[in-house]
């Protein structure tokens, strides 16, 4: 019984060190890539159509310059553990935190309704109405995010050798971000491409205004908006 219970012990304690860093390699990656990971998948590119959402703090200066950059980080961080909580149910894989900015994307297949990124984008919003309390007494701020929303091709790949990353590459990700960028100059909370359009369900809950085809940044062929906003 002595070698026995033995056996067990280091059999248990070698499976949780084992589990611990599945875990913790799933919360690195995001869900469903370590077994691709470990197959190798992705040391050669793979191309997928996908749909990226890039958010945005708005008016993240003015929020840095008055709480200062430990209270901001705070911010940051809290902002970010609403929006993941809302991930979850609308299928949200998260790429990427950079400062104040949260890139999320999903894969587009046959049964991908492109819908859920916009309703994503609200709920976010009616979570944080449901905290303006909690924010403005902490923090003294009410925290609102942007949007810019585009699909297409990527290719898919494991990068670096002292820090390895899943990265996404191709010119769906530019046009997102420069899409995001354009907020500000139409007075929009959230900006979709002509390619995210078309391919919606035209039974919702949104309006769509058509800004037009404009030039964006770094870019030689200009992209067609709209902007989204609740009915």
């Amino acid at each position: 019984w002595k070698s026995y219970f033995k056996l067990v012990a280091i059999y248990t304690f070698f499976m949780s060190v084992f589990i611990s860093f599945i875990i913790q390699i799933n919360k690195r990656f995001g869900p469903g890539v370590v077994l691709p990971l470990i197959l190798g998948k992705y040391v050669y590119p793979n191309i997928e159509e996908r749909a990226f959402i890039f958010l945005d703090l708005t008016s993240s200066t003015a929020h840095a310059e008055k709480l200062g950059h430990v209270k901001y980080s705070k911010l940051i961080r809290d902002c970010i553990s609403d929006i993941n909580q809302v991930c979850i149910p609308y299928q949200a894989e998260i790429y990427q935190y950079v400062g104040d900015e949260i890139v999320l994307s999903w894969l587009i297949d046959h049964d991908t309704d492109l819908l859920r990124s916009i309703d994503l984008y609200f709920a976010c919003q009616a979570g944080f109405n449901n905290r303006k309390e909690y924010y403005l007494n902490k923090y003294e701020i009410f925290p609102q995010f942007k949007a810019g929303l585009h699909k297409g091709v990527v290719t898919r790949v494991e990068v670096g050798e002292i820090k390895r990353e899943l990265a996404f590459h191709g010119d769906t990700l530019n046009v997102a971000a420069r899409i995001l960028a354009k907020c500000n100059e139409f007075g929009a909370d959230i900006l979709i491409s002509k390619a995210v359009y078309e391919n919606l369900n035209p039974e919702n809950p949104y309006h769509y205004e058509l800004i037009g085809t404009v030039d964006l940044k770094g870019r030689a062929k200009p992209v067609t908006i709209y902007k989204v906003t609740l009915v």
